[in-house]
């Protein structure tokens, strides 16, 4: 069997690292379920209200108040495959680079997926702009300026980290406002950071939401939403009629919109 020595779990394990470094728009959800994630699963995302705050004249300040909680689900209700035939898989394991480049390219088309589902869920944020027409970068800088004094009247901190998704098209015309620019670490380059503006990182991604007209510029927390996903399994294989074994793979994840309020989308075009 010429793929016996094939390692699921190493090159599980290889995916789901190339996939936290290609994805630009996942790394700034709130992944603390990622362990949870398995096809139709559901995870239970708790949180409580806030406490009520009353003022302390001396006098006894009675029972203590019982703080309800609160729970949204998160469904793992999104799953992606990949299925590529090798010759041999032993032999294509024992060619240096070879497999690792077959997952770094699989592990890519996966992440533009999660990318492309995250930005997605910019239907659901809880503060839009109209459709606008940009064509300027005082036009681009008003629009990002508006979305933070939203955020900020809905109870946003300064010091909350903050992230600005751009497409290509807007950055081009925002970039003189940028604070700071990264244009020189290949590293942040590489997650998609350009620069900071207001505090926040600025970021570019070709995987945005578009309604047929406007694109979804997102500019929220990175608890504003929340993401669990991982490679469920890869497996070597032998195709039936063709002369050659195959490797596929399955990835697992849902995302959700949690902190609406957290969430400002800028619906624009050129």
């Amino acid at each position: 069997m010429a793929y016996s020595n094939f390692k699921p779990l190493v090159w599980s394990k290889h995916i789901q690292r190339e996939l936290e470094k290609a994805t630009v728009l996942q790394e700034d959800c709130n992944t603390e379920f990622e362990g949870e994630a398995r096809q139709g699963s559901r995870v239970k995302i708790l949180g409580v209200a806030r406490p009520t705050i009353g003022d302390y004249t001396g006098q006894n300040i009675g029972a203590p108040e019982d703080v309800p909680d609160t729970a949204v689900y998160l469904d793992i209700d999104r799953a992606k495959f990949f299925n590529f035939g090798v010759d041999d898989v032993d032999k294509a394991q024992s060619v240096e680079g070879l497999m690792q480049a077959l997952m770094a390219e699989s592990a890519a088309g996966l992440a533009q997926e999660r990318d492309r589902y995250i930005a997605s869920l910019a239907k659901d944020a809880g503060g839009f702009s109209q459709s606008l027409q940009i064509g300027t970068a005082a036009a681009a800088k008003e629009a990002l300026d508006d979305a933070f004094v939203w955020l900020w009247n809905n109870d946003v901190k300064i010091n909350d980290e903050v992230v600005i998704t751009l497409t290509p098209w807007y950055y081009n015309l925002f970039k003189d406002s940028l604070t700071a620019l990264y244009t020189d670490n290949v590293e942040l380059i590489r997650k998609g950071v350009v620069g900071m503006y207001n505090a926040a990182m600025v970021k570019i991604s070709t995987n945005l939401y578009n309604d047929g007209t406007d694109d979804y510029m997102m500019i929220r927390t990175k608890k504003a939403i929340a993401f669990a996903g991982q490679i469920n399994e890869t497996e070597a294989y032998r195709p039936e009629q063709l002369f050659k074994d195959a490797v596929k793979g399955l990835d697992t994840y849902g995302a959700k919109v949690v902190r609406p309020k957290e969430l400002y989308v800028i619906k624009a075009h050129e």
